[in-house]
Parts: structure tokens; C-alpha cells; sequence
């Protein structure tokens, strides 16, 4: 069944996917540019047709109402944005305690262009030491696939440099959206 829905998917959104994803077990994977409602479909039809199983971190709001069971039975997990609490720490502690696990992090948190990135992909790899796969749509180009593995403990300074190189030249859906990747804590350690 998703096979066939990630066929239909991407054939509706015209997009296709350039590569194989990750071999890794347990990772975080950072789903940017986040510029558009099409972002969610075609990630997961993509991660679905490259034989992953992800769960996928999405704002509360989505989980209310006749599509919330759906969500859930697809990989979601809701996200109180103004209330996160202990949100990296049960995330982390769930990647530990696992054996196979790709986590969805849309690290731009939100669809329009924002000044930061929001640092919850990173915490989670760092403190479960699993490491961040980079995943990627681009309008202009009409592809999506996967980049780099990046070892979060090399620092966040390190992490945030690879970010930057692998994402100069991808657009998202609505290039005029996407925010470029800085966390505060870079800002903070300056």
C-alpha cells in the first residue's frame, strides 16, 4: 500500500527521488527546506519508496480531528510547539532503547522563513549518540533525496557547517520560504 501511494504522490507532485537513503539503524533525519503543506506528503511518500518506515514529528494540531488516527498509524508523533517539556529527552530515550528507528524532524519548524532553525534535531541525536541524515526537497529541480550522515559529536558549530554546505543549493517547495540553517545556539556560543 505505500508503495503505491508514494508512487502516486510524487507522480501528482512531479517530483522524484535521486537517491538511496541512509544504511543506518537508528537515526535523526532533518527533513528542510520546510517551505510548503507539500513538504510532508512528499518526504514521506520519498522515505516511504526508499524502504524506510519513519516516524515523524508533527505540530498537535494535526493530531485533532478525522485525520488524526491516520497520522498516528503513519508514523506521527505530536509536538506542542509552545510547550515542548521533555520532548528531546523522551525522544533521545526512545532512539536509545530501539533498534531501528528514522525519526523526522522538520527542523525549520513552521513553513514560512524564519530568522533560526529550531535545535531539537540536533539535541536528540546528540544525547541518544545516534547520528543526523540529511533529507532534502527542491522545487526548482523538482527532486528530493537524502545527503549526508553527520556524527553529532563533533560539536554543534561542526554539525551546523555541514548543515549550511548540504542545503546552500536546495530550494524547498517555495524557495521564498526557506530559512537559512542557524541555530540560536550558535548565536549563543559567539
Amino acid at each position: 500500500m505505500r508503495s503505491i501511494l508514494s508512487w502516486l504522490i510524487l507522480k501528482i507532485g512531479r517530483y522524484r527521488l535521486v537517491n538511496e537513503a541512509p544504511d543506518e539503524p537508528v537515526m535523526v533525519l532533518v527533513a528542510a527546506p520546510h517551505t510548503s503543506n507539500w513538504d510532508f506528503p512528499l518526504m514521506l511518500a520519498m522515505a516511504w519508496k526508499a524502504g524506510l518506515s519513519p516516524k515523524w514529528m508533527g505540530k498537535k494540531q494535526m493530531f485533532v480531528g478525522p485525520l488524526a488516527p491516520l497520522y498516528r498509524m503513519m508514523g506521527g508523533i505530536a509536538v506542542d510547539r509552545e510547550s515542548p517539556g521533555d520532548l528531546v529527552a523522551d525522544m533521545a530515550d526512545s532512539a536509545k532503547s530501539t533498534s531501528s528507528l528514522a525519526l523526522v524532524v522538520p527542523a525549520e519548524g513552521t513553513r514560512s522563513k524564519g530568522e533560526y532553525w529550531k535545535s531539537g534535531f540536533y539535541r536528540i541525536a546528540r544525547d541518544a549518540e545516534i547520528p543526523i541524515a540529511l533529507c532534502y526537497l527542491d522545487g526548482p529541480s523538482r527532486t528530493g533525496g537524502f545527503g549526508p550522515i553527520i556524527d553529532p559529536s563533533t560539536g554543534v558549530s561542526s554539525v551546523m557547517d555541514q548543515v549550511r554546505s548540504f542545503y546552500a543549493d536546495k530550494g524547498g517547495v517555495k524557495p521564498v520560504n526557506k530559512t537559512e540553517p542557524r541555530l540560536r545556539e550558535e548565536d549563543a556560543g559567539s
